[in-house]
């Protein structure tokens, strides 16, 4: 690829596009960076999605659990959880932001099937139906029903959104900003009527007394601390997210549409890059200011303040009781709990949220194993193939299974419990690395990671091999029956 223009070339002579490996992907075409966004609050939502559909078992079940069993002692992991999640989610942000590329791209370019292979993890982790079936579960608490059937419609209700939406982004945007207004709406009541005082005179404790309750067991704790607001998948899944919303120099990458009602359009399986000059620099640092904030004010500021509630919440209601579960019997129960010390309006109230919440998280849960797979199916393997048609066909096969899992009646098989715990830890302890490699030695040079964000993904690389390694002990042992 030649380039003629002065603005195409840096010092040496050399284009910005010829750091990036070619062996299995083109280089990327020289544009300059569009100008960055003057007014923040059009561009506020891949933040919101990254919390909406973060929020789910773990918010509403695995924090407030710990808290009834042990109190408020490990509320702190949480926050480091989503710290190291944070600057995760910001380096995977970075490439895409001066790419227009995914993640996952950026990696196929050094090894071809690196794409795949975490798109195939991510199947492994999600494959099972467990977030449409918690969701069910909570709905027939109020409306009654069988939960199988509640489970297979929302299902299907799912495949009809993330297909029939003429912009998937869109949809999948609106209805967590939904989820998460909803959630808002439970904490300021429940924070009225339902945290008593002394639960509150408490709080401090999270900071006062933090702990780690090992009697609760190794995975329970691993678990929480590392995938507190998302992990895995849904961290590499931010590329996609912000890449439709149009950040960067993903303004000038075609967004995911419908197969049925979108317009197609036809998108390059490679992306863009800027020469670093100084007007594309003084750009960059108005949209890397606006990620940096855009990923604290909505992802960590709001999954936080939800864990912190939950926690409260069952704090309030539950701690001490003995029998409780670390499944959705543990919502029913504090469902009970705070119908009689609140009233049955509560009571409904508490497990409508939760149901809806968890129905959002199956929603995006769905899309991102989608997005993911169809970005490197295009990209790496089919060129020439329609990405929305592919990724159309992979929510209804992601969605069909689920469907036969439940007309079937199988219980969830330990082995799959036992990937689903090890294999998010084991994604981002393997991506720290490689959003290294991509974004110091592809990035032009005055933007590529270093100083202490450079520590930080060292950090999430020590944390999440260590957690990978002890999760994944502690399930051996339990699926071999020695704990």
């Amino acid at each position: 690829m030649t380039f003629n223009d002065d603005s195409t070339q840096n010092r040496n002579g050399r284009s910005a596009a010829d750091a990036f490996p070619a062996k299995h992907l083109r280089r990327p075409e020289v544009r300059d960076l569009p100008e960055a966004p003057a007014k923040y609050r059009k561009l506020i939502g891949p933040g919101i999605i990254a919390a909406g559909v973060g929020l789910a078992s773990g918010e509403f079940i695995l924090f407030p659990y710990i808290a009834s069993q042990v109190g408020l002692v490990f509320v702190w992991a949480a926050l480091v959880g989503l710290v190291t999640q944070y600057f995760i989610n910001l380096e995977i942000e970075r490439y895409t932001l001066a790419t227009g590329e995914t993640a996952l791209t950026g990696f196929s370019r050094y090894w071809r099937h690196w794409g795949l292979v975490f798109a195939l993890l991510t199947y492994f982790a999600n494959l099972w139906p467990g977030w449409a079936t918690s969701s069910a579960t909570l709905a027939s608490y109020v409306f009654g029903g069988t939960p199988r059937y509640i489970a297979i419609g929302m299902l299907v209700a799912i495949g009809l959104i993330l297909t029939l939406a003429p912009v998937v982004y869109v949809a999948l945007e609106r209805a967590q900003m939904v989820k998460v207004a909803a959630v808002l709406l439970l904490f300021v009541v429940g924070a009225i009527v339902a945290v008593g005082a002394d639960a509150w005179a408490d709080a401090p404790q999270i900071i006062t007394r933090p702990g780690i309750p090992i009697e609760l067991g190794i995975a329970t704790l691993l678990g929480a601390l590392a995938f507190a607001g998302a992990g895995g998948g849904q961290n590499l899944v931010q590329s996609n997210w912000i890449r439709d919303k149009g950040f960067g120099m993903g303004a000038y990458v075609p967004r995911l549409v419908s197969p049925i009602t979108g317009q197609p359009e036809a998108a390059p399986s490679t992306g863009y890059v800027f020469e670093p000059t100084e007007a594309n620099l003084s750009r960059w640092r108005g949209w890397w200011k606006f990620a940096n904030l855009e990923q604290i004010f909505t992802f960590v500021l709001i999954t936080f303040l939800t864990i912190v509630f939950t926690s409260m919440l069952a704090y309030s209601t539950v701690f001490g009781r003995e029998g409780l579960e670390n499944s959705i019997e543990f919502i029913r129960t504090e469902g009970d709990v705070l119908g009689e010390r609140v009233g049955s309006w509560f009571q409904y109230f508490f497990w409508i949220i939760g149901s809806f919440s968890l129905f959002a998280a199956a929603l995006g849960i769905v899309d991102y194993t989608s997005r993911l797979a169809a970005d490197v199916l295009k990209t790496s393997y089919l060129r020439e193939a329609n990405e929305s048609k592919i990724y159309a066909g992979l929510v209804w096969g992601l969605i069909g299974v689920g469907i036969l899992v439940l007309l079937f009646g199988f219980d969830q098989p330990i082995v799959l419990l036992v990937i689903a715990a090890v294999v998010g830890g084991f994604m981002m302890f393997i991506y720290s690395g490689l959003l290294i490699l991509i974004n110091r030695k592809t990035l032009p040079r005055p933007i590529r990671i270093r100083g202490f964000r450079l520590v930080m993904l060292v950090w999430a690389i020590l944390l999440f091999g260590t957690l990978s390694v002890l999760t994944f002990q502690a399930q051996i042992a339990r699926l071999l029956g020695g704990g």
